[in-house]
């Protein structure tokens, strides 16, 4: 119940916050939504007020270095079904900062995807994953220095990752990324979070299958591939940073913003 003494109080609060709404809502001239769209091909959103670009006066003198002497192939795991709907962010954004990007799917298309003569479904990940790196290992061994595997849900900062890179040697056999314990004894990385294998850990992943120390073994690609390195001598590289924060991260980002309840 309100006593007459807040009556003045309520009313006036009333009056205040609906003359704001009127305001904001009549002012049609000035008040326009920033409206914004993943599919925009330019990579920017669609409200013309704000200046395409942001950071004009930044100096890149260093990423524009490191894009040269890091350079990183990226191939994204990727599937008829979610060109339109995921890949094509990824061609209209960080896509584009990769010294060469791959969109590997089970069948070529204009997108263009290149085609692995596989089945599409989680089952098959493990053979879609060998495929691209017999296909990259067989086309493109020269235009590498490091192979960044990952899925077409996943976003990167390729400057970040050349910086992180650039303190190590393509030409030892290592991988970077997330790593869990279970089931291999070094550990293996997250697929979810993606993962960056070294030159050399490309090289002996592909002689691996050629010799016959590697196989198909498990459906769980990660997981399957982490064993493939441990068995070929490649060791899970470090890429936390120099407070020793994680820089891959295979969970979605509310799961690092908002605490979970007890």
């Amino acid at each position: 119940m309100i006593t007459l003494s807040l009556v003045p109080f309520v009313s006036g609060l009333c009056i205040g916050f609906l003359s704001i709404q009127y305001i904001v809502y009549s002012d049609t001239s000035t008040a326009k939504p920033a409206v914004f769209s993943l599919g925009n091909s330019s990579g920017v959103h669609n409200d013309k007020r704000v200046p395409r670009h942001m950071h004009s006066d930044e100096d890149r003198s260093v990423a524009a270095s490191l894009s040269q002497n890091v350079r990183v192939l990226c191939w994204i795991m990727t599937g008829p079904k979610n060109l339109e709907s995921r890949t094509k962010h990824i061609r209209a954004t960080w896509g584009k900062r990769c010294n060469k990007v791959l969109y590997m799917s089970s069948v070529e298309t204009k997108f263009p995807t290149v085609g692995l003569n596989v089945t599409e479904g989680r089952d098959q990940l493990y053979w879609k994953t060998i495929r691209a790196f017999q296909y990259i290992y067989q086309h493109h061994r020269n235009d590498y220095d490091w192979v960044l595997k990952a899925d077409d849900d996943t976003f990167v900062v390729i400057e970040n990752l050349r910086h992180t890179l650039s303190k190590q040697d393509p030409e030892k056999p290592v991988y970077f990324g997330r790593r869990f314990r279970p089931f291999v004894q070094q550990g293996y990385m997250s697929g979810g979070a993606g993962y960056v294998l070294s030159k050399e850990a490309v090289r002996r992943f592909i002689k691996g299958f050629d010799t016959g120390k590697c196989s198909h073994f498990s459906t769980i690609e990660d997981m399957a591939l982490g064993k493939c390195m441990e068995t070929m001598g490649v060791e899970p590289g470090d890429s936390r940073d120099v407070k020793g924060r994680q820089t891959f991260h295979p969970y979605p980002p509310q799961k690092y913003l908002v605490k979970e309840p007890p």
